[in-house]
């Protein structure tokens, strides 16, 4: 039943996880230990190199925690008199120790935001390195505080880092959602496009096509800068770098390079493209510009 409610497909070495729950699309425990079954699976397949997650349920990629799943447990956990407090910390749940893996992964993670996703849902996608958002009526964020609660998988701590203490306080303490255009003009979302699956895809399969090594190390650099002493960091970046550079795959990339055959700046295809083999200013493979930042991708 968990793995159910976690699709699981794959596009080449791109693994597509979707999350359905019909008919609302609600996240509960089914939807933790089935996210969780297929972290394993993607760990146990070397020839995934890149994971995209996106919604099952139309308009909808988590709408958020089933409700009355937490006040049920709310309920008797308050009958039991329980009470909480810092200097007791709760324990890591399923549901939390799977956001965990998906940052701690070697691998990345692209998060198709393919219609609504508040409380949970837009946690998990906060949990990922890149978020395509699909313009349309959906809403994105964290409105816990209209319930008296606060975001409790992640959302402060990792909102915060994305977009600063100021913004991060605006949005949780009034509990505003926002639609993707305005997403992607706060910062909460890298893309705002007609069709956020197959966006996540191709950017799915850009990472995919890189050196595995190189995206793993970077994926736990920039993390680290936000949790390691200024000096330690760069102890390690320059550490991982010199692991990089004695690695056949660079040592190949850097060669085509000296001998004029790669520019830096181009970005290795992803399976299936055609090539032309032009190299030089002209070649298809260099990226002129990044994301595109502009709704609809226009």
């Amino acid at each position: 039943m968990s793995q159910e409610r976690v699709e699981f497909s794959r596009i080449g070495p791109v693994a597509l996880l979707r999350f359905a729950n019909p008919p609302h699309g609600l996240m509960d425990d089914g939807t933790a230990e089935g996210l969780w079954q297929r972290l394993d699976d993607i760990d146990a397949a070397p020839d995934i190199r890149a994971v995209v997650l996106a919604g099952a349920t139309p308009g909808v990629f988590i709408r958020h925690f089933d409700l009355e799943v937490l006040e049920r447990r709310a309920r008797r956990m308050a009958e039991r008199g329980l009470s909480f407090a810092p200097e007791r910390p709760v324990p890591e749940t399923r549901l939390l120790a799977a956001f965990r893996r998906i940052e701690e992964s070697a691998k990345p993670f692209v998060c198709a935001l393919n219609g609504t996703a508040m409380g949970g849902g837009f946690e998990l996608a906060l949990c990922c390195d890149l978020r395509v958002a699909e313009d349309g009526p959906y809403a994105l964020g964290l409105p816990e505080t209209n319930l008296g609660l606060l975001p409790g998988a992640g959302g402060t701590q990792r909102l915060a880092r994305l977009v600063g203490m100021a913004r991060a306080l605006e949005l949780i303490l009034l509990g505003r959602t926002v639609a993707p255009r305005e997403a992607l003009a706060l910062g909460l979302v890298h893309e705002c496009v007609p069709d956020a699956v197959s966006r996540a895809l191709a950017l799915g399969a850009e990472l995919a096509a890189k050196p595995p090594a190189a995206i793993a190390h970077v994926r736990r650099l920039v993390r680290a800068a936000f949790e390691l002493p200024a000096q330690e960091g760069l102890a390690l970046e320059r550490t991982l770098f010199c692991d990089l550079m004695v690695r056949p795959e660079a040592l190949a990339l850097m060669a085509e390079a000296v001998a004029g055959r790669r520019d830096i700046r181009d970005r290795p295809r992803p399976a299936g493209d055609a090539q032309d083999g032009s190299g030089g200013s002209d070649d298809p493979t260099r990226a002129t510009t990044p994301l595109d930042p502009k709704p609809g991708g226009d």
